[in-house]
């Protein structure tokens, strides 16, 4: 026996865990920390621009061709993508949980490759690009001139130019992204009327600039093979792209006859200028940049925004004077917060299940046991997080807190039978090695039951796998440290330090064995009269499990729990077709009145971005508030759910020509931009945007008459103010003029070209070609402008276009290959996701032929994960089940071990639907716990019974003795686990809402196993024996 070897040899298990103990210390600051596991699904983005193109003619030229190619890409989920009218292109390709980010890369751009002989020509020299996207943002980072000495396009450029780099070089840091970026641009701004009066056209700037803004190579004078006498070699040096404004001017357009030249200045003027102007970033509505900063999956979230900082720091030194950097949205916060939250609920855990173990055992050295076990085992455990490539997050130290319990049960064990063995008159050696005879069966028996069950979910795909997989990984691994000390440490303390306990006659320690001993009487008689009535026991657990299953079915769903994450997302969209200005300012008059509202601290906003549409619209807006710390906020009107209805109150009531919709930040990062229910309702039958913005808006109506959602909304318009032009193709051909060149005409003045590009700061930037704004600004403008005919005459477009007003749509979104309208609902107060999900199911029938609908983002991963808990329920019970018919020897005994899970289970949820909580993630991997933890209690029971049994006792004597014996055990074992819950149940702060729903499970199931598991376990396996030995034909002993 291996517990006999250390009991001889304790030093050698005192040094393997003073090893053990080390290293797991050690590997603590080489833990990489994050909120969560890599549970983000790898995602790959294609984008391009394709200038002055509509959302429409973007779809049928770009979206349709490189999706067709792309759609079936190994490894996809699902694709969806945005076409919008300011001719931007994004594809987002999503894939399962597990496949490799970087393979996954890889394909698409292989597949869009293959499209690009399709694209046009534009798109050709602009390129595409294909790369991983960086779900999780880290921190945002704001460059600002407090007394406004520098404006966006200085910020933008000095960001973009300074510290985007620098920073992207930061260990950890996966990604650098400037939102509303204004990089540096030659703007060309063509006069329409000075180009009529010298007749240029817009063909013949495109073609100089293209001709004079060249990078050439002029070579070298008596470079090799060269004669024998050639003693010199130079490399010669020529204007190629050139730098400033001033050279661009002098561009030669045509050279006249007379000697005259028409120069680029004479038709345009040239600045340095930003390359888009669609978006517009500010910090409390001052003029700032914004630049997000996206962690690596394997990186240490606290150490790379901690990197970032102290990369600022250094950069902020050689920042011009009245030049400012802050970060006020920082995930590290919480990560932070909520880390430090949990180690106290450690702590407090710990010292609680020592506080009971003290007073149920009543010694000192008695207590000593356990209370070095625990330790040893959990910070052993992070050793092995490390070599398994493991982060800490708040599932692994959920893991930890709730091991608490479970390892302290198996030294309980062991103290508590060499304790009652010294009372019977052996010396503590000889008491330990008749323990570890006794002990060491049930001690692997349990260990094998909490593996059975944790291992089938440890293999489970996508997110619910992931979260099933750090949670299982962590508790099998403290489990295992946790039976090795059993039998090595635990007993080697045991015979080394332990002295027959003394007799306590008087104080509170007497008053508690008085206590105790009265209540397993009155246990004793209980038991003695359920198992004299065992029928009608079994009988009301019956109507147990069903009540168990009914109440069961009427507990909402949900996926994670929101948390308060000390930040909030505030959508904004003006009127269809509002222009830019007009955007910035109602956002300078909103971020001022949400400023005023308590719990808020500032505010980083981009007019012209749209978070739930993810695109780039004049008429939309993007706030991010951040908040007062969770300890500044504890009324539930300064909650983040309480500050969300307040602003949402506020700006529906003072600003009723704009929609603002404040929402929560989405519980998993990489999952989607917006909490709640995500899904997209697609046109399967080929109509067009007008009709399914028609089909979406009664189908959203229907959505909001349901009780069980709060609001349900949607981005997408198909009635935004256009122009339509429409061409005389006739007349246009009888003139000779080419229709491209007409078109590249309206998209040069109007939208912007593309040109080439040129050099400065280190950069390389974009050359761009478009009209100056007061000829862009109506309808009529167009009118001014002149393409050439084949006799060499400007001919006003006036006489070749017509133009008149239509609604189209702003954007169109395709999942799938099908044409998409995104929507997102928010459950009503007092239901779940989950039921919001069972509402949308329920209205889609509603939809006429033709449309369906598809889950994406964090509600695609509820759905899955859902469909997987009733698997994982039954794979930890079927492994349950078979580990222990190898440990007993029989297919009935376990039966009686099993039964008391439907005990835990009621008990769980019954606090879950008293608290009002939902059946999410968490509470599911508390009822996995509970599977283990409710048999581990059992067997205590169930083992002693068997033995009894095998000794000649009577079924009835068997279970009668087991219980009374192993009830001071299997009380003092579950009370410590529940106590070691209580942290969990009572949290506050940063993370409270998983923790909740981890505790209010699990303090709700052992409860019931603890009390009503107690009573009953030894009549359920006086029910079951008694069946075993008939169905056997054994008699019975009396």
């Amino acid at each position: 026996m291996i517990s006999q070897f250390f009991i001889g040899r304790p030093k050698f298990a005192f040094v393997i865990s003073i090893l053990l103990t080390l290293m797991g210390v050690l590997s603590i600051p080489m833990l990489p920390i994050s909120e969560f596991p890599d549970l983000a699904p790898p995602q790959v983005s294609v984008t391009t621009s394709y200038p002055g193109a509509s959302a429409e003619i973007v779809k049928d030229v770009v979206a349709q061709v490189i999706e067709s190619e792309v759609n079936g890409v190994e490894g996809m989920i699902y694709m969806s993508s945005k076409s919008a009218n300011d001719g931007s292109y994004a594809l987002n390709v999503t894939f399962d949980v597990g496949v490799d980010a970087d393979m996954a890369q890889v394909n698409v751009s292989n597949r869009v490759q293959q499209a690009m002989a399709k694209l046009p020509e534009e798109i050709k020299r602009q390129g595409v690009n294909v790369k991983k996207q960086s779900p999780s943002i880290l921190l945002v980072v704001n460059l600002f001139s407090p007394e406004g000495k520098f404006d966006n396009l200085f910020l933008n450029n000095y960001m973009g130019i300074n510290l985007k780099d620098n920073l992207a070089r930061v260990s950890g840091v996966s990604d650098v992204n400037i939102i509303g970026a204004m990089d540096y641009s030659m703007r060309l701004w063509l006069d329409p009327n000075k180009m009529a009066a010298l007749a240029v056209t817009v063909s013949d700037v495109l073609s100089s600039v293209k001709e004079q803004n060249i990078q050439v190579a002029a070579g070298r004078i008596g470079a090799a093979p060269v004669a024998a006498d050639q003693t010199f070699q130079y490399t010669l040096q020529t204007q190629g792209r050139l730098k400033t404004p001033e050279e661009f001017s002098n561009i030669v357009l045509r050279a006249e006859s007379d000697g005259r030249r028409i120069i680029l200045s004479d038709v345009a003027r040239v600045e340095l200028g930003a390359l888009a102007y669609d978006a517009q970033a500010s910090l409390n509505g001052q003029d700032s940049a914004m630049l997000f900063i996206n962690q690596s999956p394997d990186a240490n979230a606290l150490e790379v925004a901690q990197g970032v900082r102290d990369e600022l720091e250094r950069l902020s030194k050689s920042f011009p004077e009245g030049l400012e950097h802050a970060i006020l949205y920082d995930t590290t916060d919480f990560v932070d917060a909520t880390i430090e939250e949990m180690y106290e609920t450690l702590l407090v855990a710990i010292a609680l299940v020592i506080l009971v173990v003290y007073i149920f055992l009543q010694d000192a050295r008695q207590t000593l046991v356990p209370a070095i076990a625990i330790p040893v085992s959990l910070i052993g455990t992070f050793l092995f997080l490390l070599i398994f490539g493991m982060t800490l997050n708040t599932v692994s130290l959920f893991a930890l807190i709730l091991a608490i319990g479970i390892v302290v049960d198996d030294a309980i064990v062991v103290v508590e039978n060499v304790t009652r063995h010294m009372q019977d008159g052996l010396e503590p050696k000889e008491a330990t090695i008749k323990t570890m005879h006794e002990v060491t069966g049930p001690v692997i028996a349990t260990t094998l039951v909490l593996l059975a069950v944790f291992a089938p979910t440890a293999v489970m795909p996508g997110i619910t796998g992931a979260m099933y997989a750090q949670f299982s990984v962590t508790i099998c691994i403290a489990v295992l440290i946790s039976s090795v000390n059993a039998l090595t440490l635990s007993p080697a303390l045991c015979a080394t330090i332990l002295k027959p306990p003394k007799e306590h006659t008087t104080g509170y320690k007497a008053a508690f064995n008085r206590f105790f001993d009265n209540l397993t009487g009155k246990y004793s008689n209980l038991v003695q009269a359920l198992l004299r009535r065992s029928a009608l026991v079994g009988v009301g657990f019956v109507v147990l499990m069903v009540g168990t299953a009914g109440l069961g079915s009427s507990v909402p769903s949900g996926f994670v729990p929101q948390e308060d994450k000390k930040a909030i997302f505030v959508d904004i969209r003006l009127p269809d077709g509002s222009s830019i200005n007009r955007t910035q300012e109602m956002m300078k008059d909103m971020i001022d009145t949400v400023n005023e509202i308590d719990g808020v601290t500032d505010i980083i906003s981009a007019s012209g971005y749209s978070i739930i549409s993810s695109i780039v619209s004049s008429n939309a807006g993007l706030m991010i508030v951040t908040l007062d710390s969770w300890e500044l906020r504890q009324t539930a009107a300064l909650s983040e759910k309480g500050i969300v209805n307040t602003i949402n109150r506020t700006l529906h009531s003072q600003y009723p020509g704009a929609q603002a919709m404040a929402f929560s930040l989405p519980p998993l990062p990489g999952v989607g931009n917006v909490g709640g229910v995500e899904f997209n309702l697609q046109d399967t039958g080929g109509g067009s945007p007008k009709q399914l913005a028609r089909v979406m808006g009664g189908f959203i109506t229907t959505l909001n008459s349901q009780p069980e959602i709060a609001s349900a909304f949607s981005g997408y318009r198909a009635n935004v103010p256009q122009m339509y032009v429409e061409v005389d193709r006739a007349k246009a051909k009888v003139q000779g003029i080419p229709l491209e060149e007409i078109f590249a005409s309206m998209q040069t003045m109007l939208g912007g070209n593309y040109v080439n590009d040129f050099n400065r700061y280190g950069k390389v930037f974009n050359v761009m070609l478009q009209a100056e704004t007061q000829f862009r600004n109506s309808d009529d403008d167009i009118m001014s402008f002149h393409v050439r005919n084949k006799d060499g005459e400007m001919v006003p477009l006036s006489t070749l276009v017509t133009i008149k007003p239509i609604l189209g749509p702003e954007y169109i979104g395709q999942f799938n290959l099908y044409t998409t309208a995104q929507i997102n609902a928010f459950p009503a107060p007092g239901y779940s996701s989950g039921d919001v999900i069972a509402a949308i199911e329920r209205s889609s029938n509603q939809l006429p032929g033709g449309y369906d609908y598809a889950w994406s983002g964090q509600t695609y991963q509820e759905i899955k994960a859902g469909n997987l808990a009733p698997i994982i329920f039954t794979l930890a019970i079927i492994f349950t089940y078979l580990f222990l018919v190898a440990q007993y020897e029989s297919w009935s005994i376990p039966i009686a071990v099993l039964l008391a899970v439907p005990i835990a289970l009621f008990g769980a949820i019954m606090a879950v639907w008293a608290t009002g909580s939902d059946m999410n993630l968490y509470t599911q991997i508390g009822m996995v716990l509970l599977i283990g933890m409710a048999c581990k209690n059992a067997i205590l029971v169930v083992e002693f019974a068997c033995q009894l049994r095998e000794e000649g006792n009577s079924i009835f004597d068997s279970a009668m003795t087991a219980a009374r014996l192993r009830f001071r055990a299997v009380l003092m074992t579950a009370i410590s686990f529940i106590l070691g819950t209580m942290p969990l149940v009572v949290a506050s702060g940063a993370g409270a809402a998983s923790r909740h729903s981890l505790g209010y499970a699990i303090f709700g199931g052992m409860l019931a196993a603890t009390i009503i598991g107690t009573i009953l376990v030894p009549v359920l396996y006086y029910i079951v024996q008694n069946l075993r030995e008939k169905m056997k034909k054994t008699p019975a002993a009396t």
